[in-house]
């Protein structure tokens, strides 16, 4: 079994001071960046949000700078389990931190999309939907996938033609897998490498906008 880890909050970045009761926007970096590196996406994403940029809670090995979510070296890099144990910690997160929000939507890069996907799957009333760019849903079943497979939460996944990073086999189970258990929102960018392009942020803002309206109405 996998030992738990723990978000430290005091490095979350938040858009808003007074937030309770509005829709929350959480930002999960890619491997070697921080909470400062998606928080600049702000300009690009609907009004009426709060934004969180939390900082993934280990370190990637000497030299690489930053924070990682779960280890993609070694014979156990980018297991499953380990995808697990990040999104737990993410849940408990939000329960300590945000459970007065009115929504919560999680946007995830490379491997903060993985942990955002299966945070959806581990707790799907928790999760209301999930951007994920440059990303991918980690191998196995969960207990809930089943209900997914019926609820059909929104999903927006964004990927490059010319993305070298994410391998081939994680993307194609990606492919079977998001439409069978959300309702996808998907595009393939002509030479986007492992990367976010601003037509990808004009389809994230038109995606998240629909979220803020479903919201509204719930």
């Amino acid at each position: 079994m996998s030992e738990a880890l723990t978000i430290d909050d005091t490095l979350t970045r938040w858009s808003v001071p007074d937030r309770a009761g509005m829709p929350l926007l959480v930002l999960l970096h890619g491997y070697g960046a921080d909470e400062n590196d998606l928080f600049g996406l702000a300009p690009y994403l609907p009004e009426g949000i709060a934004l969180a940029s939390v900082a993934a809670p280990l370190a990637p090995p000497w030299p690489m700078p930053g924070r990682s979510w779960y280890a993609i070296e070694g014979l156990d890099g980018r297991s499953p389990e380990s995808v697990t144990t990040a999104a737990e910690a993410l849940l408990r997160w939000l329960d300590e931190t945000a459970a007065d929000a009115s929504s919560v939507a999680l946007l995830g890069f490379s491997q903060g999309a993985a942990v955002a996907l299966q945070a959806m799957r581990l707790d799907p009333a928790r999760v209301d939907t999930v951007v994920a760019l440059s990303g991918y849903v980690a191998a196995g079943d969960l207990p809930h996938d089943e209900a997914l497979a019926r609820r059909k939460p929104h999903v927006f996944w964004g990927r490059g033609t010319n993305d070298q990073v994410i391998p081939e086999a994680r993307v194609a189970h990606t492919a079977q897998w998001l439409p069978a258990h959300s309702e996808l929102s998907g595009r393939v960018y002509t030479g986007l490498t492992h990367s976010i392009s601003e037509d990808e942020l004009r389809d994230v803002h038109a995606f998240l906008s629909k979220w803020l309206e479903r919201a509204a109405q719930a």
